[in-house]
């Protein structure tokens, strides 16, 4: 038998006795018995074809009954930038608002180290994340600024708009009423059709829509910081709706003409020498009764 044969029938365990000594006669008898001791040692991992090829196919067949839904992908994609978006805008463009109450006023300081002073009753806005590129506030009530020397600088409000580079000046728009007194530097004020540009001690006074010609002032800052309330040729309902804000008290009139002009002054800290100040100069007398105080002829 062919050397090749027996060592294929050895492999197979399939020699017979003489087969077997004649396999042993061959010359590397040794190192195919050494060979065949390593093999056995040899152990290959288990490995289920079957069990390994249904989960393959499996996989396979999931993937191909459910398609991936690029509409629906791309849907929730846009859904995230609208979100970061959003926020974003909202951040940036969110506006910082002050509101005094009544009997109160506050220092405001805004981005570029201006000041504005906020009366009783008064409301001011603004964007700090675009003030460098636009210095500009919305002004509901009284106010007075200290602006930092830079651009151009408004002050926005229902009856008119005041631009400034570098000055102090007072605003105060109410209902009916609306002025403008510059302290320094010089300020343009816009109303409608009327225009004009203020220097240090004049005043741009619109009542009822119609243009006031005022006096030079030739105090450094509005009486109101100084917690006094000051009234030239005034209209007497001017007068009460400033003390009922300096107060927090309702003032009701008796059959009084809230038209005539009043000059004077009140003071903010003491509501007793405040009433005598308004009422005795046009000879009228109150009552109060809790919040509510009633003014009348004598």
């Amino acid at each position: 038998m062919k050397r090749e044969e027996l060592i294929k029938k050895w492999l197979d365990h399939d020699l017979n006795a003489q087969e077997l000594e004649a396999f042993k006669q061959l010359e590397d008898f040794d190192a195919l018995q050494k060979l065949d001791s390593s093999l056995k040692s040899f152990k290959a991992p288990e490995f289920n074809t079957s069990e390994n090829l249904n989960a393959v196919m499996g996989t396979i067949k999931s993937s191909t009954q459910k398609p991936i839904n690029w509409w629906s992908a791309a849907i929730k994609i846009a859904a995230v930038f609208v979100i970061c978006f959003g926020v974003y805008y909202y951040t940036t463009t969110l506006d910082t608002t002050v509101n005094t109450l009544a009997s109160h006023k506050q220092t405001v300081e805004l981005p570029d180290a201006s000041i504005a002073e906020l009366n009783a009753l008064s409301s001011l806005r603004f964007n700090e994340n675009s003030w460098n590129d636009k210095r500009e506030v919305i002004l509901d009530g009284e106010a007075f600024f200290k602006v930092a020397k830079g651009s151009k600088f408004d002050v926005l409000t229902t009856k008119g708009l005041v631009t400034v580079l570098g000055t102090q000046f007072n605003v105060k728009q109410r209902e009916d009423f609306f002025e403008v007194s510059c302290y320094e530097g010089k300020v343009a004020v816009s109303h409608g059709t009327e225009k004009a540009t203020l220097l240090p001690g004049d005043s741009f006074l619109i009542i009822d829509g119609k243009f006031i010609v005022t006096e030079k002032e030739n105090q450094s800052v509005p009486s109101w910081l100084q917690n006094l309330s000051r009234f030239k040729s005034m209209p007497y309902r001017e007068v009460i709706a400033e003390f009922e804000r300096q107060y927090n008290m309702s003032v009701n009139l008796n059959n009084i003409d809230d038209s005539q002009l009043f000059t004077g002054s009140f003071t903010h800290n003491d509501i007793e020498i405040a009433l005598k100040s308004i009422t005795l100069p046009l000879h009228l007398t109150y009552s109060k009764t809790d919040n509510i105080i009633t003014l009348k002829r004598e």
